[in-house]
């Protein structure tokens, strides 16, 4: 359970950091059935496989040039990382963020940086990628497999960033990514872009809010850095088409109705 300060904080800034929730045996199978997936040795495929960075799709060799590999719903693929997505203290604790008596999957997605040649994730907001769905009430679990840290390529946020709305086409990066708003007359009046390290231990979650800016800049360490993040959907999210994505195929609902069917398995249910 969260405490209502740390609920607070939340509400506040867009994210917090919240407890250990994997042993290291635990963190352990998480890896060695991600390299089951990535190396297409699991049975069942999940929906991507791919350096995000060119959408190329991932083989068994990282090249030299830079790279992130993003795997969506890789619980499709594993029944590990179904049971992870269950996890009960992080579907407990999301369900208090997302005031919700009911959390189902939207999708999750691991994205790894490997050592030397791990690639940036651009500074982005969420929802604004998630154009089939409404509202921007998601929340994201996102978890290390490996110390997130500086040095590999850690997550940075700007706090208090949710609150401002839509700001996704208006995003860039600066030489030092710093976050940097095309149209800085845009945001209200007064508020910071300064963005702060997000750093994580292996097995410990980071929640964050779908609307809240965020990126990783390059891991040029030695060091892998592997996460496995859940994006979950309060039980009142429905069907909303204005654009594409990957998870479209697998709504099975009309507009307007809420999202339910296999591909958004139930994790919490109070």
């Amino acid at each position: 359970m969260l405490t209502a300060e740390q609920i607070k904080q939340f509400d506040q800034d867009g994210f917090i950091k919240g407890g250990v929730v994997l042993s290291d045996e635990e963190v352990e199978r998480l890896r060695e059935e991600l390299d089951n997936v990535m190396e297409g040795k699991s049975v069942k495929q999940p929906i991507l496989n791919r350096n995000m960075l060119d959408n190329s799709h991932y083989g068994m060799t990282i090249t030299k040039k830079e790279t992130v590999v993003q795997i969506v719903n890789i619980w499709m693929a594993s029944e590990v990382y179904l049971d992870h997505a269950k996890n009960p203290t992080i579907c407990e604790e999301l369900a208090q963020l997302c005031r919700t008596d009911t959390l189902r999957i939207w999708h999750d997605q691991i994205q790894y940086k490997p050592p030397v040649t791990g690639g940036p994730t651009h500074w982005h907001q969420d929802h604004p990628l998630w154009p089939v769905i409404q509202p921007a009430d998601l929340v994201s679990a996102w978890v290390a497999l490996d110390d997130a840290v500086i040095e590999n390529g850690c997550m940075w946020m700007v706090p208090g960033s949710h609150k401002w709305g839509n700001h996704q086409k208006y995003l860039s990066s600066s030489p030092d990514f710093k976050p940097v708003h095309k149209q800085p007359e845009l945001l209200p009046s007064e508020v910071s872009v300064e963005a702060v390290p997000f750093e994580i231990k292996k097995g410990q979650v980071g929640y964050h809010h779908s609307l809240t800016w965020h990126g990783s800049p390059t891991n040029r360490s030695e060091r892998k850095r592997r996460a496995i993040a859940v994006h979950y959907m309060p039980g009142h999210t429905y069907f909303a088409p204005t654009g594409n994505h990957p998870m479209e195929p697998h709504i099975h609902v009309k507009p307007g109705e809420i999202i339910t069917g296999e591909s958004f398995p139930v994790t919490y249910q109070k």
